[in-house]
């Protein structure tokens, strides 16, 4: 039984090898202009009888391996407020066609052919993060081996979903996903493989424009089954694609100004306390940080989930700048007009004009009004020399000695009959004595007014001193932070 079965078989292949022959030399004699035409003959080799509907394995449990490969062409948009990424990816896939085969040595020694896409089995291969349609050229054709295996190389611009991180902007690293699979079919229909190992894939960057805002780093290959329903099992192929943003453009445009804006900030410390000069510079750079954030609000990305550091720097630059501004509007208005403030209090003078100078070694101005110190000292000069009592100690006894001489002269007159003389000091005299002790009390006020003013000045002296290292502390610690975060990104 078991030779009859084999003689049988026998039989029928070499009924099968015949009619194949035969039907070659069929398609062969073809009349017209294609009777010698091997492509025509090869081609209509491969169609007769060919179902591009069906599976193309002649054992159904047979899975079908798909080699896939992708290279990036270009980074065309990426849209951070869609979070949506658009690129230029050459795409690749081969696949064994078991019913695509032919012998060389009957069509002219050809080993492959290309034939319409149309016309052959294609697996259903999409990206599952697809949400828009790109402008992809149509290939409508694909190379087929004369040992059935079928290669579909073609260029696809892809609009794919991507979570995208923005918070390190623009110093930032996205890394987005292609997932390539099979839509319907599963693991034992379809499996999906590379075309290369995955060290190739990775540093392949010969066909990528390097020249654009965004910079190429790896890509990144990655290979799972999962089920849905815990029943069937599909395979995926998912692509990371690694790409880092050029910090240049945004370094000069937006960085590099702020920065300008808060050194000058910084340096109008420098101006006098006591002039208005401060509070309209400082009221300046506000206005111009105002204006210079409408203008990049433009350039910086948005999203609804978060907010790029760099737009955190700018808000806490411009906070900054407000107290800065607060800072010396106040130390003008404890500056301003001190002659007509109270006397500085005990607790001010002991922390700010003794303690805070010794501690944060502030350097005590004494020549902020060299002209109060010289009137001050005319004042003294004035009162010793002019209308001081103590001004000499015999004056005390020439006084008493003087009242004697007087009263003795009167008693004389009393004695002799006659009426007693008058007052030898004329009227005169009493009005400039009166005038002299007016104008002496009027110094005196005046000269406490201006050591009043004198205290106030060195106290704000002080406070904008030691609130301008306080700003400037925070404004470095800042700068450093920042600095030092951005260049580790960078560098990552």
């Amino acid at each position: 039984m078991r030779l009859a079965s084999a003689w049988t078989a026998l039989i029928f292949l070499l009924i099968q090898g015949a009619s194949r022959v035969c039907t070659v030399k069929k398609l062969g004699s073809s009349p017209g202009r294609f009777a010698n035409a091997t492509l025509v003959r090869l081609s209509e080799f491969l169609n007769a009888g060919y179902k591009k509907g069906v599976r193309p394995v002649k054992d159904w449990r047979t899975s079908t391996i798909v080699a896939i490969d992708l290279m990036v062409y270009s980074i065309l948009n990426v849209d951070e407020k869609n979070q949506v990424l658009t690129t230029y990816v050459w795409y690749r896939q081969s696949w064994t066609d078991e019913f695509l085969v032919w012998n060389p040595e009957d069509f002219d020694e050809v080993k492959q052919v290309s034939i319409p896409t149309t016309n052959v089995w294609v697996p259903d291969i999409l990206i599952n993060e697809f949400v828009d349609v790109g402008k992809s050229p149509d290939i409508p054709y694909v190379y087929v081996t004369h040992d059935g295996l079928v290669r579909n190389y073609k260029p696809i611009q892809v609009v794919t979903a991507c979570t995208l991180n923005i918070y390190n902007f623009p110093f930032d690293v996205q890394k987005c996903s292609l997932t390539f699979q099979s839509w319907l079919h599963t693991i034992d229909d379809i499996n999906i493989t590379l075309m290369r190992s995955p060290e190739e894939l990775r540093e392949d960057k010969s066909v990528f424009m390097n020249q654009g805002e965004w910079e190429l780093l790896h890509i990144l290959s990655n290979y799972k089954i999962f089920s849905v329903d815990n029943d069937d099992y599909y395979a995926e192929m998912k692509f990371h694609v690694v790409i880092r943003r050029r910090p240049l453009f945004y370094t000069v445009n937006l960085l590099l100004p702020s920065i300008f804006l808060m050194v000058m900030d910084i340096v109008g410390f420098y101006l006098p306390p006591d002039s208005g000069e401060r509070v309209s510079f400082k009221i300046t750079l506000l206005l111009g940080y105002s204006v210079f954030l409408i203008i990049v609000s433009d350039t910086l990305p948005a999203t609804a989930i978060g907010t790029p550091l760099i737009g955190v720097y700018f808000v806490v630059c411009m906070a900054l700048l407000v107290i800065s501004l607060t800072e010396t509007v106040l130390i003008v208005r404890l500056v301003h007009k001190q002659d007509l403030q109270p006397p500085v209090p005990h607790w001010v003078k002991y922390l700010v004009l003794e303690r805070a100078p010794v501690l944060f070694c502030i350097h005590k101005k004494h020549s902020l009004c060299p002209t109060l110190s010289s009137q001050g000292t005319d004042l003294e000069h004035y009162k010793d020399n002019n209308y001081g009592t103590a001004q000499c100690p015999l004056h005390h006894t020439c006084e008493i000695g003087r009242r004697l001489s007087h009263h003795d002269r009167e008693g004389r007159l009393i004695g002799l009959g006659l009426p007693p003389s008058r007052d030898p000091t004329p009227p005169v005299m009493d009005n400039i004595l009166h005038e002299v002790t007016a104008i002496r009390h009027f110094l005196e006020k005046r000269d406490r007014c201006r050591e009043v003013a004198k205290e106030w000045l060195q106290v704000g002296y002080v406070l904008d001193v030691l609130l301008f290292r306080v700003y400037l502390v925070a404004v470095v610690a800042y700068s450093i932070t920042l600095g030092t975060l951005w260049s580790v990104w960078q560098v990552a």
